[in-house]
């Protein structure tokens, strides 16, 4: 009896042992890198450069990529497919900052994934956050135009960010710049944003001006091109233009590179490591923050941030509470589009369509951010689902008369269309 025991233990271990090698050789583990997404096709092409760039350097991997919005394939899709053929997927946000995509947009999308695929386990990385590779980076793509100057006592540079709505990465960014100016006896280091906060890019450097440095050196901390860098780029030249005694500079965004390869490999072992959750400490997703309580902070940050995300992917006609309108034009008042130009586009809107007779059944009204920075004056029309960028207060009068009242769209002017 113990000897047919002893066996029995004997040939299940075999077993067992068997089984078990079988299952580590069939074990497959992919890699999600997540991407804003630009509706600008050279940036996600330099994005999806990286995501190939890294593919070679981990052929251990199965590496794959999604993007947030605005390109293809989304994170839903990317994360759906990727979970067919793994059993386990790390997805790495390669944002510069854990914003609200970080923090709300990818673990909602994580949460689905998880219903769908419960055999398959998902691990997510911290976004980039504030390394020493990025600083000597952002340095480094800086360093020709510094070399330039004739004494950095007298050099300003101007350190630009997308900005954001949460403080977390507002302020870590502020960190990079505290950073990126340590021991390097420049004259001024100063952040600014190009959209979003405060403050804008145009009011820095012209306060920075006033300050009559020789040079000043525009640095924007971007991890790719796109319409941002674009935008950068005309309200550099100008004030070039205003200011043509202080020579100015636009230097790259940070791009492709090794230190950010090997810094995307360290967030990669932090993840399967169990190290560096997301912090939440000072998250406003997830407590109360500061003066922005009223705005954000616990669950009303998190309905905000459902909503927001609702806005990118889809809008259809909906029921009011008031009396129904033939339209509803939604025109953005945000600081980006008011900079671009909204307020007055909103007044113009008014008047024209009270020339009409129409301003009782045609409704203009301001909003808050519609979640396209960089690219307004946003203007969208319900019940028709049109969303449209770009748009100038001289374009008012052919909105009004092509689609408001003549239901023909604006084509050159049409960002999406919602159905």
């Amino acid at each position: 009896m113990a000897c047919d025991l002893l066996f029995l233990l004997w040939s299940w271990r075999f077993y067992y042992a068997g089984s078990l090698s079988h299952g580590l050789c069939r074990m497959t583990t992919g890699l999600l890198i997540v991407g804003h997404g630009s509706r600008d096709s050279n940036a996600n092409g330099e994005f999806e450069a990286l995501v190939a760039a890294f593919r070679a350097a981990r052929p251990d991997l199965d590496v794959a990529h999604g993007y947030v919005e605005l390109a293809r394939p989304s994170l839903a899709t990317a994360l759906r497919e990727l979970a067919q053929r793994a059993d386990s997927v790390v997805v790495l946000p390669l944002f510069l900052f854990a914003a609200g995509h970080v923090k709300n947009d990818i673990p909602l999308a994580l949460s689905q994934a998880r219903q769908e695929f419960p055999s398959v386990r998902f691990i997510v990385a911290n976004a980039l956050g504030i390394h020493p590779n990025l600083v000597e980076l952002a340095f480094e793509r800086a360093r020709a135009a510094l070399e330039g100057a004739r004494e950095s006592s007298k050099t300003a540079v101007v350190v630009v960010g997308r900005g954001s709505s949460d403080p977390d990465a507002n302020g870590d960014f502020c960190k990079v710049v505290r950073l990126l100016a340590e021991g390097r006896e420049i004259g001024w280091v100063v952040p600014c944003f190009i959209g979003v906060t405060r403050p804008l890019f145009e009011e820095t450097v012209e306060l920075v001006a006033r300050a009559r440095p020789e040079r000043i050196v525009v640095a924007p901390y971007f991890l790719f091109g796109g319409r941002l860098i674009t935008k950068i780029r005309e309200q550099v030249e100008s004030f070039q233009a205003r200011y043509p005694w202080i020579k100015t500079e636009l230097v790259p965004h940070l791009g492709i590179d090794d230190r950010l390869l090997r810094l995307m490999d360290e967030r990669l072992a932090e993840a399967t490591g169990g190290e560096r959750p997301l912090p939440c400490d000072t998250c406003q997703y997830r407590v109360p923050v500061s003066a922005v309580t009223e705005h954000v902070g616990g669950l009303k940050a998190l309905l905000w941030s459902l909503r927001h995300g609702f806005t990118h992917a889809q809008a259809m006609p909906h029921v009011h509470a008031h009396r129904p309108l033939a339209k509803h034009v939604l025109v953005c008042g945000n600081v980006d589009c008011a900079d671009g130009g909204s307020i007055p586009l909103i007044a113009t809107l008014r008047r024209l369509l009270k020339d009409a007779g129409r301003d009782q059944d045609i409704r203009v009204t301001k909003t808050s951010c519609m979640g396209r920075c960089g690219e307004g004056p946003t203007v969208a029309v319900y019940p028709d689902g049109i969303w449209y960028r770009g748009v100038k207060e001289t374009d008012a009068k052919e909105l009004v008369e092509e689609h408001l009242l003549g239901d023909r769209l604006v084509s050159r002017l049409v960002d999406n269309i919602m159905q």
